[in-house]
C-alpha cells in the first residue's frame, strides 16, 4: 500500500540545532544543525516512502498573528549560527529529491495537517515526522507520529498513554496548558495531569468551561480567571486543514537525487559518511544522533562485518566454558563495593559469550559456580602475556581484584582510544562510539533491567536478556578496537600519548583508588557540629539583620528580601532577567549591606558541611575502612584527571575552614602522609613554550616568580616591591594563561579597566615572548584547528572559527591555556607512572594514594620517608625536560594538612 510521509523541517531544525554539539565545516561555517537533519533524510530514504514532502514555515507574518498580535511574541530570533544552515539545508533537501513546501501566511503545521487529512481520506497511509506535541490532535487510525531522532511512535494509544487524553480532546488539553514557546498563556498552574483529567471528567473545554463554578482551590481560580482567553487559545492550537496548496498527496513523489550537488554540498559541509554512502560505500548512514549523546559524525566502519549483527552464546556448563577458555587461550587480544553477576568475552568481531555466575531472579536456569569459572579463566586473566582489551576497564580490573583475580596485560581501552583521538569532539561511552564509528544502535542498559524506581538489578535480568546485552558489549568493544587503533596508528604522536601516558595509567589509577584513604570520622563529626553551630549563628544575625524571619536557602525568599525590602541594587540578572542571588550577585553588593556577605559566610558552611564533613563519613567503605574515590582519566579535555564519589580535587585550600578538612585525611599508626607538589608547573611551561628570556631568567635564577615580575613591570628593585605589586603581578601572570581580558584583571585586582590594560601592556613589554606566543598559538588553532602539548596531546578546537563572537573568544583563551593545562597534566601523570614503578618494589613500605592537581600524596612507613621523599622529587622532576627545571615541594605531617 501506497504511504506519504511528512516532515515537519522546522521542527526538526531546531531540535537538531539543540540536540547536537556545535559541529563546524572545514571552511568554519556551522553544521551540526544541518547534520541532523542530513542523517534524519538519508534515514527516512532508507525505508522508501512512496509519497513525502519536507515541511518548512515560511517566513513573515501567520493568520495567527491577525488572531492574536502576541502569538510567539517572546520567541528569540533565530540563532545566527542556526541561520547560517538554513540555505544549505534547502539546498541539501532539494537535491536529495524531496519536495520542498513552504506556504506564506500559515505554519508548516497547517500545511502537514492540510496534506494529511487528504491522504487520509483518499486511503492512503500517512507518518508524520516530528517532534512537535501539537501533531497529537490529528493520530488517527491511519495516521501516525514518528519521532526519527527518538524512533518513538505515536498511535491513538500512544496518545492516550502519554497524554491522558484521546487524539480528538489533544486540542482542548492544549488550550487548557497554553504553550510558553508560542506564547499562548492557558490556565495558570494547569500542567497536562491537571488539564487531562478535567477532560476525562467533562470532556470538552466547552464542558469545563460550563462546569468551572464546580471546581474547587485555588486552580479554580485560575480556572475562571482564564475563562474568556480558552476559546481564543483554542482556535491558537487548531492545526488548520484545509489550506489551498498547488498539489495534491499523490503529487509529492521523489525526484531523482542531484549526485554531483549533493557531493559538493557534503564536501562543502565535511560530512564524510554521507560522501561514502553517495559514492557506494559499504557502511551503513546514521539514523540520527540521540539527544542524551549526541555524536559528532558518523564515520562508516572499515568493512560491513564491523556493523552486522552477531552471534552470542549463554555459558552454561563446564563444556562450553573450557570450550571458550581454549578460544581465549589462542587468541590475541562503584567498583569497590560492586558483585560480580557475569563475565562477557569476545575473541572475533560477531563472535561472543556471556557466563553468568550470579543470576538469581526467581526461575534462572542453573549457572556455573563462580569460583569454579574464575579458577578456569585465572591463567588467561592473570598472565601478562596474553594482551586484554576493554572499555573503560578500570572498573573491571576492581571487580575482578575484589573477586581475587588480578588481572594482567590490560593492554588497550577503547575508551581511551578515543578520547586520545579527539578528547573534546565527543563522549567516550560504547553507545556513543559505537553509533560514530560502527553506525551501529547498542542495546542500552534501560532496555533490559528498565529506569527509575521499576529498574531491577542486574543479577534479576532473564538470562536471554543479559546475554545480549553483556556479550554485545565484548563484541562492539572489539570492533571498535579495530576501527579506533588504525585511527591512532595514522597519527604517531597520538599513539605515543595514548601508548606512553595514558595506558600505563590505568593501573597506577586502579592502585590507587584500591589504596583509598584513611579518614578520622571523629574528627569529621567534630567539624559538622561546629560548622551547624555557626550557620545557627548566621541564620540568627540574619534575622535580626531583616527585622524578621526568613529561608536563608530560599532564592526567593533572599531575592524579595534583599532588592524588595532592602532596596539594595539587582546588580546581577538571571537569564530571565530577574534579579539573581548568587555568589556572584551577593559579592556585587556585600560592601552595601551587612546581610549579603553574611549570607554568603553561611553558604560556605553549609557546602563545606553538606559536601565534606557530614558526606564522607557516609562513604567509608565497610570492608577497607577508608574512603574510595574514582579517577577518570577520559574527563577534561586538556588531559587533566577528575575524580568524583568523593571529589578530592574541590576540597577548598583557601579558607581555614577548607583547609581543616584536610586534616581529617589521616595515616595510620606508624604511617606518615606526604605531599609532594610541583610549584608554579604552569607559568614554568609557559615559560618553556614561549621562550621569554626574562620570564626563563627569572626562573633560573630561582626568583619568587611574581615578585621577578613585578619588579620588571613596575620598574623597581626586586627588594622595594609591594604587596600590591606583587599581588598584580600574580594575577597577571596566571590571568593571561587563562586568557584574562582588562575587564577580568581589572574586577580581580579592583581597579579601573584603563589601570589593568597599562598593566597588561607593561607586562607585554617586559614579556614579548609571551605576547608573541599567545598570537603564535591562536593562529596555529585558527589555522589547524586544534592545540597541542609538548608530548603532543591534541585538543581540538571546534568553535575557533565561529560567527559567535563569544564562543569564538571562548576557543582563543583555550587554544592558550589547553597547551599549559594540557602539559601539566602530562607531566604528573608520566611522574606517577615512573613513581608506582619503583614504588611496586618497595614492599608496601609507601604507596601512592591520591593526585589532586598538581599535587602526588603518598602514605609512608614513618621510616621510610627520607627514602621515599628522595625517589618521588627525583622522578617527578625527570618528567619533562623543559627550558626551566621543575621543581618539587615536600611536605610530611601526621595528616594530609599537615604535609602542606
Amino acid at each position: 500500500m501506497s504511504r506519504l510521509v511528512l516532515i515537519d523541517g522546522s521542527s526538526y531544525l531546531f531540535r537538531a540545532f539543540h540536540a547536537l554539539p556545535p559541529l563546524t565545516a572545514p571552511d568554519g561555517t556551522p553544521t551540526g544543525a544541518l547534520y541532523g537533519i542530513v542523517n534524519m533524510l538519508r534515514a527516512t530514504l532508507k525505508e522508501n516512502p512512496d509519497y513525502t514532502a519536507f515541511v518548512l514555515d515560511a517566513s513573515g507574518p501567520t493568520f495567527r498573528d491577525e488572531m492574536y498580535p502576541q502569538y510567539k511574541a517572546n520567541r528569540p530570533p533565530m540563532p545566527e549560527d542556526l541561520r547560517a544552515q538554513v540555505e544549505p539545508m534547502k539546498q541539501i533537501v532539494q537535491a536529495l529529491g524531496f519536495p520542498l513546501l513552504c506556504v506564506p501566511g500559515v505554519e508548516a503545521d497547517d500545511v502537514i495537517g492540510t496534506l494529511a487529512l487528504q491522504a487520509h481520506a483518499a486511503g492512503i497511509p500517512v507518518t508524520i515526522s516530528t517532534s512537535d506535541k501539537d501533531f497529537a490532535q490529528l493520530v488517527r487510525p491511519g495516521i501516525t507520529l514518528t519521532n526519527t531522532m527518538t524512533g518513538s511512535v505515536l498511535d491513538d494509544a500512544g496518545v492516550m498513554e502519554k497524554f491522558g487524553v484521546r487524539p480528538d480532546q489533544v486540542i482542548d488539553l492544549l488550550a487548557l496548558m497554553g504553550d510558553t514557546v508560542d506564547n499562548v498563556p492557558g490556565v495558570d498552574k494547569c500542567g497536562p495531569k491537571t488539564a487531562a483529567k478535567w477532560l476525562g471528567e467533562y470532556g470538552t473545554l466547552e464542558a469545563v468551561i460550563a462546569s468551572a463554578d464546580k471546581i474547587g482551590g485555588k486552580i479554580g481560580e485560575n480556572l475562571r480567571a482564564a475563562l474568556d482567553r480558552l476559546p481564543l487559545n483554542q482556535q491558537l492550537v487548531t492545526i488548520k486543514t484545509d489550506v489551498p496548496l498547488g498539489q495534491a498527496p499523490s503529487d509529492l513523489t521523489l525526484r531523482p537525487r542531484d549526485v554531483e550537488a549533493l557531493r559538493e554540498l557534503y564536501t562543502r559541509c565535511g560530512f564524510g559518511s554521507a560522501l561514502r554512502e553517495l559514492d557506494g560505500g559499504a557502511g551503513a548512514p546514521a539514523r540520527g544522533a540521540r539527544p542524551a549523546a549526541p555524536a559528532a559524525a558518523v564515520e562508516d566502519a572499515p568493512d560491513a562485518a564491523l556493523s552486522a549483527p552477531g552471534d552470542y552464546e549463554c555459558v552454561l556448563d563446564a563444556a562450553a566454558l573450557q570450550a571458550w577458555v581454549a578460544r581465549l587461550q589462542a587468541a590475541d587480544l562503584d567498583p569497590m563495593r560492586a558483585n560480580l553477576v557475569g563475565l562477557s568475552f569476545c575473541v572475533e568481531p560477531g563472535k561472543a559469550c556471556y557466563i553468568p555466575v550470579g543470576h538469581d531472579y526467581p526461575g534462572a536456569p542453573a549457572q556455573l559456580d563462580r569460583s569454579a569459572v574464575l579458577e578456569a579463566l585465572r591463567p588467561v586473566l592473570e598472565d601478562a602475556a596474553r594482551p586484554k582489551l576493554g572499555q573503560h576497564g578500570k572498573y573491571d580490573l576492581h571487580i575482578l581484584r575484589r573477586h581475587g583475580v588480578e588481572v594482567r596485560g590490560y593492554a588497550e581501552d577503547t575508551m581511551l582510544e578515543s578520547f586520545v583521538f579527539n578528547a573534546g569532539g565527543q563522549r567516550h561511552d560504547m553507545d556513543t562510539l559505537a553509533q560514530k564509528y560502527l553506525g551501529y544502535t547498542t542495546i542500552k542498559y534501560e532496555q533490559v533491567a528498565g529506569k527509575g524506581a521499576k529498574q531491577i538489578l542486574f543479577s534479576q535480568v532473564a538470562l536471554d536478556d543479559a546475554t545480549k546485552y553483556a556479550a554485545e558489549d565484548a563484541d562492539i568493544t572489539l570492533r571498535l578496537h579495530r576501527v579506533l587503533s588504525a585511527k591512532l596508528a595514522a597519527e604517531p604522536t597520538l599513539q605515543a600519548v595514548y601508548r606512553d601516558i595514558e595506558m600505563p595509567l590505568v593501573p597506577v589509577l586502579t592502585r590507587m583508588e584500591a589504596t583509598g584513604v584513611l579518614i578520622d570520622v571523629a574528627e569529621l563529626r567534630r567539624q559538622s557540629a561546629d560548622l551547624s553551630q555557626r550557620m545557627m549563628a548566621a541564620q540568627q544575625r540574619a534575622h535580626e539583620l531583616a527585622g524578621r524571619a526568613f529561608n536563608l536557602d530560599s532564592p526567593k525568599q533572599l531575592g524579595q528580601l534583599l532588592f524588595e525590602e532592602l532596596k539594595l541594587p539587582a546588580l546581577v540578572k538571571t537569564p530571565t532577567g530577574a534579579p539573581s542571588t548568587n555568589e556572584e550577585a551577593l559579592e556585587a553588593i556585600a560592601d552595601q549591606h551587612e546581610l549579603p556577605r553574611l549570607v554568603l559566610d553561611y553558604r560556605g558552611l553549609a557546602k563545606l558541611r553538606n559536601t565534606y564533613t557530614d558526606k564522607l563519613p557516609e562513604m567509608v567503605n565497610p570492608d577497607t575502612g577508608r574512603v574510595h574515590t574514582s579517577y577518570h582519566q577520559a574527563g577534561a579535555a586538556t588531559g587533566r584527571l577528575s575524580s568524583n564519589d568523593p571529589n578530592l580535587q574541590n576540597i577548598p585550600i583557601r579558607t581555614e575552614d577548607g583547609r581543616r578538612i584536610r586534616t581529617a585525611f589521616i595515616a595510620p599508626e606508624g604511617r606518615r602522609i606526604v605531599a609532594c607538589d610541583y610549584s608554579q608547573i604552569e607559568l614554568r611551561i609557559m615559560a618553556h613554550l614561549s621562550g621569554d628570556p626574562g620570564l626563563v631568567r627569572a626562573f633560573e635564577g630561582g626568583l619568587d616568580v611574581h615578585r621577578a615580575t613585578a619588579s620588571e613591570v613596575f620598574d623597581v628593585p626586586l627588594e622595594k616591591v609591594s604587596g600590591d605589586q606583587r599581588r598584580a603581578a600574580k594575577a597577571i601572570n596566571f590571568g593571561l594563561m587563562y586568557g584574562m581580558s582588562a575587564f577580568g584583571l581589572a574586577k580581580q585586582l579592583g581597579i579601573g579597566r584603563g589601570d589593568a590594560q597599562d598593566y597588561i601592556a607593561l607586562y607585554f613589554g617586559k614579556y614579548p615572548g609571551v605576547r608573541d606566543y599567545m598570537e603564535r598559538v591562536r593562529q596555529q588553532a585558527r589555522e589547524q584547528g586544534y592545540v597541542e602539548t609538548v608530548f603532543g596531546r591534541r585538543l581540538q578546537l571546534n568553535e575557533i572559527h565561529s560567527r559567535n563572537q563569544a564562543q569564538r573568544a571562548g576557543a582563543e583563551r583555550a587554544a592558550i591555556n589547553a597547551p599549559m593545562q594540557g602539559t601539566a597534566a602530562d607531566i604528573i601523570k608520566r611522574a606517577m607512572v615512573s613513581v608506582q614503578d619503583w614504588l611496586d618494589g618497595q614492599g608496601g613500605r609507601a604507596v601512592m594514594m591520591m593526585q589532586v592537581h598538581d599535587e602526588l600524596v603518598f602514605e609512608v612507613d614513618a621510616g621510610f620517608v627520607d627514602t621515599l621523599v628522595g625517589e618521588v622529587r627525583q622522578r617527578m622532576v625527570a618528567a619533562a625536560e623543559l627550558r626551566v627545571a621543575l621543581v618539587v615541594d615536600v611536605g610530611t605531617g601526621s595528616n594530609w594538612e599537615e604535609a602542606h
